[in-house]
């Protein structure tokens, strides 16, 4: 399904280039099984291994194309925020939205703690901890991804996102 040099993401570590497909000589390891050998972009000398054949669900799925990125910019006014029924609920979904490896799902967590963190501030109360780390996570996943379909940095990508988010356009 993916080839060397592919450029994937995988689950919750962000951007990885597929580096080689082999088996693992590894004490424990069922030596016949294939894996992706994935090398993450963005978080140096590390190293992912993930079967080929994962009984999971997609743990892997390719970057986006440039034109899905730019569709994807295009349409974040227009992406609802998340549904939480409850408080309690809250980082369940955040984390639900992370699992589904979906950039507009990542969207609508950004927009979703965006809108919370304007409301707590003006109510003169800090951001909670389950807020900002999700947003960070969602922030490295997206704009990782984001920076590879634009060939961006992740800043970059962070200013568009956020002029979109927030109802401007960046000339």
């Amino acid at each position: 399904m993916f080839q060397v040099g592919d450029y994937v993401i995988c689950s919750n570590k962000g951007v990885c280039e597929v580096e080689n497909i082999t088996a693992l000589n590894i004490s424990g390891v069922d030596k016949e099984k294939q894996y992706y050998i994935l090398k993450p972009l963005y978080s140096a000398g590390s190293t992912v291994y993930v079967p080929v054949e994962s009984q999971k669900e997609p743990m892997m799925r390719k970057v986006l194309e440039r034109t899905e990125a730019e569709r994807l910019i295009g349409t974040i006014p227009e992406i609802p925020l998340l549904s939480i029924p409850n408080d309690k609920m809250t980082e369940q979904t955040y984390k639900n939205c992370m699992k589904s490896n979906d950039c507009q799902e990542l969207v609508k967590l950004l927009k979703t703690i965006n809108l919370r963190r304007q409301k707590r501030i003006q109510a003169g109360r800090k951001v909670t901890a389950v807020d900002a780390k999700y947003w960070h996570l969602a922030e490295e996943n997206l704009y990782g991804e984001l920076a590879v379909a634009l060939d961006m940095s992740r800043e970059e990508v962070g200013g568009c996102v956020m002029a979109a988010v927030n109802g401007t356009k960046l000339v």
